[in-house]
Formats: C-alpha cells, structure tokens, sequence
C-alpha cells in the first residue's frame, strides 16, 4: 500500500486558478520554442547532409532517450521535481547557447547537429518523467481532467503557432536565430519555477537507499502487483501505435494514390490537429462521469475512423481525419488525467518513463510494418488491420473492472 500525496494548501477552484493556468501558458510558450527549433534544427540537417544521415542526425536523440528514460523515471519519483526540471532547462539552455555562438561563428557541421540531438534526448530522459508529475502536485485529482485537456489545447496551439513560423524564422535568422529564441523561451520557464511554481501536494518519494537500478525492477514489479494500473499503462502504451502510422505514412501514401496532391496532406492533418483541440475542450467544459470509461470508449470510435481513411472519398477520409482528432484530444485528456489521479504517486515517475518507453520502442516497427503492408496488399487494407486492432485492444480495458470503477470525482482507486 503506497502514501497517499499530502495536501500542502488547498488549491483554488480551477477556473480561478492564475497559478496553473499562467503555468499552461508558458508551457505553450515553450512548446512553440521547440516546434520553431525543430523546424530549423531539420531544415538544417538537409541542407548539409545526405536525405539518409539528415534522417539519423533529427533521430539520434531518440536512442539514447530510450535508453535512460527508465533512469530518470527512479530518480523523478525520489527527488524534487522543479529542481529536475530547472536542471535540466538550464541543460537544454546551454545546448542552445553552444549551437547559436558556433552558428554566427561557423557553418554549422553534421557532428555539432548530432552532439545536440543527442544532449536532447539526454535531458528529455530526466525532464519529461519529472514534469509529468508536476500535474498530481498542482490540482486535485477531480480537476485532472480538465487541466489535461487545457495543457493539451494550449500546447497545441503553440506547437501549430511555432511551427507555421518556424520556416520563415530559419530563413530569415538561421539555426543560431531559432535556437536563440528557444533560448528565451527556456528562460522564461525558468523563471516561473523559480520564483512562481509551487505544489500545493506533495507526493511521497521513493525510498533512496535502493539503487537507481533497483528502483527501476522496482517499478516493474509494483506494475505486475497492480492488474488495473497494469492493464491502464499497456492500453495507454499502444494508443499511438496504430493512429500515427495511419495518418504520417498512411494519408501521404492515398493522396498519392488518388492524385490529391501533397496539399491534401496538409489539409487533412489541420483537421486532425483541430478536431483534437475541440475533443480536448470538450472536457474542460462536460466530461463523462466515468473518465476511463469515456476515454477507452471514444478510442473504439477513434478506430473507425483510421479505417475510414483507407476509403477512397476525400470527404470521408477528411470526415475520418476529424473523427481521429476529436477522439484524441477527447480520449487523450481523460485517460493521461486517469493515469496521473490512480497511479501510485511514489511510482508515477516511473510509470509514466515505461509508459513513455513502450510507445518509443514499438513506434518504428508500428511505422515499417504499416508502410510493408501497404506494399503488398490494397491501400485501404492497413487502415482496416489497424483501425480493427486499435478498436479491439480498447475492449480490454473497457471491460477491466477496476477500470470501469474508476471516477475521479468519487476517488475511486485503479488498484482494484
């Protein structure tokens, strides 16, 4: 039996809440940082390496995120989370501020691009276990919900808003402009932890007498004693699995086909992108009374939708496009709020680096697998395998008992 969080002051309604929600907004201010940064970071890449040695270097931080990602799980469940997180800001920082200052001195090389992508991943390893629980330490469990669902919208917009900036500033200012404007944003969230940020509960940590090591087996084991925690991380791990496929190789792969052009891509993956901002505000607005329940159940509809892609109507697959999106940003909101309200607190950290890990690690097989079968069968055949299959898994959680009794608002426990 794992502590409960303490409450260190009782934290305000969430539509008053200035504290979390200039916190989302700074967060989107970050996110549209990294989308400018990573549009120059690629456009870069290209322009001074081979198609194939651009692809590894924008790659190459995935490796060794995967591989310490367990790592920074143990230690987020048994340190400070805000000093984690500025730590390893400031880490990111010092990546920025080296790319920049060898940009206006020198052409930027391959192995600088590779260093940075790397010393990427590397912080990303430590600082997205530790700032997933940032949310358990702000709000109450019954506020979760929405406060997924505001992250998500905000953190899209910012995305989409850096992103459609992002080619001009490159053109216009380089590698060492964008990376000193996500510079900038680093040290605005800084800033805010610093001086602004502070849990209002907090979370009972691991025992660090155990190693590091032993702390990650020790997630593992507390995963297999857990059969509704079990069975929530392994739907969760694979929920990206069969709609990412779908619409990055998937949606090129038919407007190819049907002559639409690479401007259909684009179109259909903006209604993606807005259908996911609408599923997401829904939830801050009305969300079902059983959260799990909901969000499991909008994923089978999220299902039929990838299968509509693989017909040949480019109204149906736009109608398919916004089915996925909506079903997203809805499903999405509910189930990562379920996930951080009944996971073990001491454990969340952990959880949520092999939660993490499993879609990294399965992704590129997902992707191969899907672009393979296209090859040999009919184009509308991988949709139907893997929308089929996305709908089918969601039927074991959806009839997990201890899933299904899960509320947020009644404080039901997922470790039943």
């Amino acid at each position: 039996m794992t502590a409960e969080p303490t409450l260190l002051r009782e934290p305000p309604a969430f539509r008053r809440d200035r504290l979390v929600q200039a916190w989302l907004v700074i967060k989107a201010l970050s996110d549209a940082g990294d989308a400018i940064f990573t549009i120059a970071f690629a456009w870069t890449a290209v322009q001074i390496a081979s198609p194939a040695v651009a692809g590894i270097v924008v790659a190459a931080g995935t490796v060794p995120r995967a591989i310490v990602l367990l790592v920074g799980g143990a230690y987020a469940d048994r340190k400070d989370a805000r000093r984690l997180m500025v730590v390893f800001n400031v880490l990111r920082v010092g990546v920025l501020v080296t790319v920049a200052i060898w940009c206006l001195a020198e052409p930027p090389t391959v192995a600088l691009l590779l260093i940075a992508s790397i010393a990427f991943g590397l912080c990303d390893a430590f600082f997205e276990p530790a700032a997933g629980t940032m949310p358990r330490q702000l709000v109450a469990p019954a506020d979760l919900p929405a406060y997924s669902a505001l992250s998500q919208t905000l953190s899209r917009l910012g995305t989409m808003a850096g992103s459609a900036a992002g080619g001009f500033l490159v053109a216009a200012f380089g590698l060492s402009g964008s990376a000193a404007l996500n510079t900038v944003t680093y040290v605005v969230v800084i800033v805010f932890i610093v001086l602004w940020l502070r849990p209002r509960f907090a979370l009972p940590r691991a025992s660090a007498e155990q190693s590091v090591l032993r702390g990650v087996a020790d997630g593992f084991r507390h995963l297999g004693r857990e059969r509704a925690t079990r069975t929530l991380v392994i739907a969760l791990s694979g929920l990206n699995l069969a709609v990412s496929p779908a619409i990055s190789i998937g949606l090129p792969l038919q407007a190819t086909a049907r002559g639409w052009g690479a401007g259909a891509v684009g179109v259909f993956e903006a209604l993606v992108g807005g259908g996911a901002m609408i599923g997401a505000l829904v939830v801050v607005r009305r969300r079902p009374q059983r959260e799990a329940i909901g969000g499991f159940a909008a994923l089978v509809v999220q299902g039929a939708g990838i299968i509509a892609l693989g017909i040949g109507s480019s109204v149906v697959v736009g109608a398919g496009c916004l089915t996925i999106g909506f079903t997203a940003g809805f499903a999405s909101a509910l189930l990562s709020s379920t996930f951080a309200a009944t996971a073990a607190p001491d454990y969340l950290g952990r959880l949520g680096s092999i939660l993490r890990l499993g879609d990294d690690c399965l992704m590129p097989a997902a992707m191969a697998l899907f672009g393979l079968l296209a090859g040999i069968l009919p184009l509308w055949a991988p949709f139907a395998l893997y929308g089929g299959a996305m709908a089918l898994l969601m039927i074991m959680p959806l009839r997990n008992p201890g899933i299904r009794s899960i509320r947020l608002r009644g404080g039901a426990s997922a470790d039943a």
